[in-house]
């Protein structure tokens, strides 16, 4: 396993989701709930805050004051191949249709967990080509405020 201070590669990163949401936003609320692994993921995506910029421009100075504004912590485009039969697409796919928060938990290969709230917001399959998996895209929108990150011990 990878120390904290090297790189290591997706591979082996797992994305699991839970119906139920954390009594709190603490890494030990989220680790007390049950999780349903997403199968056949193939891409992860990314998750992370992302601030706007906010230009001011004082006529007297010239210069451009440049200062963070509102930040959105993101929608994880995750790809899989469709698999209907799998559990974790199963809730995917319930939670296409509810308004609700899921909690999601991700663990890298390095033993890190990310966890977070989120709402399904697509889910198309991808039919694709003759030489290609048939395919499936779930856009998880994150709830701000709800990502939390536990480094391995």
């Amino acid at each position: 396993m990878p120390g904290a201070t090297e790189a290591f590669t997706a591979a082996g990163t797992s994305i699991s989701m839970s119906a139920s949401l954390p009594a709190s936003l603490t890494a030990s609320a989220y680790a007390a709930l049950t999780y349903t692994d997403i199968g056949e993921i193939t891409d992860g995506g990314s998750i992370g805050r992302t601030y706007n910029m906010v230009n001011h421009l004082p006529l007297s100075k010239r210069g451009v004051v440049k200062l963070k504004g509102s930040y959105d912590d993101g929608t994880m485009t995750i790809q899989a191949a469709f698999a209907p039969g799998d559990a974790g697409q199963i809730l995917i796919d319930t939670a296409i249709d509810d308004d609700a928060f899921y909690a999601f938990e991700i663990e890298l290969q390095d033993g890190t967990k990310i966890y977070f709230q989120g709402q399904v917001s697509s889910a198309p399959v991808n039919i694709g080509t003759a030489d290609s998996v048939v395919g499936t895209t779930f856009n998880v929108s994150v709830k701000s405020g709800t990502i939390i990150r536990v480094l391995p011990a």
